[in-house]
């Protein structure tokens, strides 16, 4: 009898043990699962709350988005223009020795150019950037109409034309990050 007592009473402490620790195991599963929970409630709402700040930002960015494609069709256009008349005036400065007939070439295509840049029409969507691209164009037109009369002289200089290429190239370079687009290179683009 006494031996069954004992063996009763092992099996009352093991059962006892068990039902703690499955206590323990039931208690700690509910902690993780409550802050599992949490954690994801709060994710959800901080999402909620992106979209809802994301929603505004992104009927911001989509003015200045509809604003990129004019932008580039403006630049294509220009970069045509200037294309479509400039080979004179590159096969000029690219010459070690051009010739006097080259010069001439050259003046002529420089002066083709700036009727061409000034022709070139600011698309109406950008009429808050129109100001700054009318002036950016101005400085390109007038750069070439400056090399036109430089290459009629004897020696021709042609730095200070440059330079006032470099302001408008500058100006539209601005005017493009004012629109969140990265500045274009007009200079490798159409030499």
């Amino acid at each position: 009898m006494q031996v069954a007592a004992n063996k009763l009473t092992y099996i009352l402490i093991v059962t006892k043990g068990e039902t703690k620790m499955k206590k323990f195991w039931l208690l700690a599963s509910s902690i993780t699962l409550a802050l599992g929970l949490a954690a994801c409630s709060d994710k959800e709402e901080s999402k909620t709350e992106e979209k809802t700040s994301g929603e505004t930002a992104k009927e911001e960015p989509a003015k200045e988005t509809n604003l990129k494609k004019p932008m580039v069709n403006f630049y294509s256009e220009l970069t045509t223009a200037i294309n479509g008349a400039d080979a004179d005036l590159n096969a000029y400065e690219h010459e070690e020795k051009p010739t006097p007939e080259m010069k001439t070439k050259a003046s002529e295509s420089a002066a083709a150019v700036a009727e061409a840049v000034k022709g070139v029409q600011i698309p109406e969507e950008l009429k808050d950037q129109k100001a700054d691209l009318e002036a950016a164009l101005k400085d390109l037109s007038d750069s070439y109409q400056a090399k036109s009369q430089e290459l009629t002289k004897p020696a021709p200089s042609l730095d200070a034309a440059s330079a006032t290429f470099t302001q408008g190239v500058d100006k539209l370079g601005a005017t493009f990050e004012s629109v969140e687009l990265l500045k274009p290179d007009l200079g490798k683009q159409v030499n």
